[in-house]
């Protein structure tokens, strides 16, 4: 089922902005699609700037953007329809036949068999943040399938079936208002980390409150997630106000994980607007850069590889790791910005900064260092980030689906996509 994607041409610095984001589009998808799993389709946690890892190693929110991207490349017309309901179907197959937790999915499986593959020692069982991004990609393939009318009611009757299954309410540690981002049936709460203050995980808790079968309540979130108002900040950095979250921002995939689906335009409830959060968060990390490099180009501190492995940057733990996701995944926030860092990112060797799937996963200019490697977790909020700038398909799919509707509404937001009653 490994069908060869026709790779990206070369990036050109005279193309037009939209034709440079079609090209850093596809060639990004590619990851999705020659460089998925070979037997389940779904998405490899991580890849080589030249060739596949030789291993099953499958990543379940990974995956989640996977079904994004293939939306996404069926929308532009780069792949057959057949050939993406043929790739939805395999993923899927896998999703129902591999191991989960009360319909909560592990960090990782076993692309080949869909067991448990272990994250650490206490984290060998459900993790409901990567079962979040999963769904979140899931559910825009379902309104996807429904708004074509031709021949997807199976696949969609299976999604749903998948999706109803998930017990959110199972992941509330007893004895607290929260939910927990781990349960493991060996190790039980061990893991102990309760899902709370301002992070990548707002659609989790948008997920558990629209569940059919098992929602949460909204104390859950507003007592957990939001901790009453806890998680606000309103401080001045670089003379930006940031809503919420820790000084600084933290890390972009902020702005970035939840937003694939969830439309921030017009998003707010009693303690943001999550359109100024994203932005004004964005704006911190892009002067932050400016400040430090005195270069109005090369900016975007996210997680991304590392020197030494896997790290997370951010204006409070800034490395000198520059991950172009950062900037291209921002580009509905800075467009003008992210522009530039595009165009600047193409000045650099393409020889070490570029590969089969697009620019390279990190590179730290001070130190003449590249990545050789892709993560799934990067590459998905380029195709998607991307496409909602250019079109809010991704967004517009999410919120027609009418339980995130209903679970918005249910914890108070409001959104031009959520009618009041």
């Amino acid at each position: 089922m490994h069908l060869r994607f026709d790779s990206a041409p070369a990036f050109h610095g005279e193309d037009s902005d939209e034709a440079l984001l079609e090209r850093v589009q596809r060639a990004s998808f590619g990851y999705f699609w020659d460089g998925a799993h070979p037997h389940s389709g779904l998405a490899r946690d991580r890849s080589g700037r030249t060739a596949d890892p030789n291993n099953d190693l499958v990543s379940i929110s990974g995956s989640g953007f996977a079904f994004m991207a293939i939306i996404v490349a069926l929308e532009r017309g780069w792949i057959k329809r057949r050939d993406a309901l043929a790739r939805f179907d395999a993923m899927v197959s896998t999703l129902e036949q591999a191991t989960h937790y009360q319909g909560v999915y592990p960090h990782f499986i076993n692309g080949r068999d869909g067991s448990t593959v272990p994250f650490s020692r206490l984290d060998d069982g459900g993790d409901l943040v990567e079962t979040s991004l999963l769904f979140q990609g899931l559910l825009c393939v379902r309104q996807y399938l429904a708004s074509q009318h031709a021949g997807s009611f199976d696949l969609r009757a299976r999604i749903d079936r998948v999706w109803r299954a998930v017990n959110w309410s199972a992941h509330i540690k007893p004895g607290t208002n929260a939910l927990y981002w781990h349960h493991s049936p060996k190790h039980e709460w061990a893991r102990n980390v309760p899902i709370r203050g301002w992070n990548e995980a707002l659609i989790t808790y948008v997920l558990a409150a629209a569940s059919p079968d098992y929602a949460i309540e909204p104390r859950i979130y507003h007592e957990g997630f939001a901790g009453n108002g806890a998680f606000a900040n309103g401080r001045e950095y670089y003379g930006v106000t940031l809503p919420l979250g820790p000084d600084y921002g933290g890390p972009l995939f902020f702005a970035h994980y939840s937003f694939c689906g969830l439309d921030p335009r017009g998003l707010k409830d009693r303690y943001a607007d999550y359109w100024e959060q994203n932005c004004n968060h964005t704006r911190i990390n892009y002067l932050h850069s400016v400040e430090k490099t005195h270069s109005n180009d090369c900016w975007g501190l996210t997680a991304s590889h590392a020197p030494k492995g896997y790290a997370v940057s951010s204006p409070v733990s800034d490395m000198g790791l520059i991950a172009p996701t950062a900037a291209l995944s921002s580009l509905p926030y800075t467009p003008y910005e992210s522009m530039r860092a595009l165009r600047h990112f193409m000045t650099l060797p393409q020889s070490r900064m570029a590969g089969r799937f697009g620019f390279v996963d990190a590179f730290a200019p001070a130190r003449n260092w590249y990545a050789r490697t892709y993560l799934a977790i990067n590459q998905g909020p380029i195709v998607a980030m991307i496409e909602n700038h250019r079109s809010g398909l991704l967004w517009e799919l999410f919120m027609s689906a009418p339980e995130i509707r209903d679970g918005l509404r249910k914890l108070g937001f409001v959104s031009p996509h959520v009618s009041q009653v």
